[in-house]
């Protein structure tokens, strides 16, 4: 199950799905992976800055630290994550902070 993130030094990368318009924002961890749900729309690029303030949220820290290094303009995302300090459920099972 650990193919969806990975460690690069204190950094946590993290392979996301995300949908757009959900009823509510949400990170759900399936058998694929991780799918993280946004209220916002694909448009103007309120999906991406969504999806940056709902991880800063989930991994406690500042939205200058979470980094969306691959798929900007899709739906499956690479995004980095500065030094995590906490995980929220139901995530935490799953990843462990260095």
């Amino acid at each position: 199950m650990s193919e969806w993130f990975r460690w690069d030094g204190t950094d946590l990368i993290v392979s996301v799905r995300v949908t757009p318009r959900a009823g509510r924002d949400e990170c759900v961890l399936t058998g694929r992976g991780l799918n993280v749900r946004l209220t916002a729309p694909p448009v103007d690029n309120r999906a991406n800055l969504g999806l940056v303030r709902l991880l800063a949220d989930v991994f406690g820290v500042p939205k200058r630290s979470v980094r969306i290094r691959r798929g900007e303009h899709g739906r499956d995302k690479v995004v980095a994550v500065e030094s995590p300090t906490r995980v929220r459920p139901p995530l935490d099972a799953h990843i462990r902070l260095p």
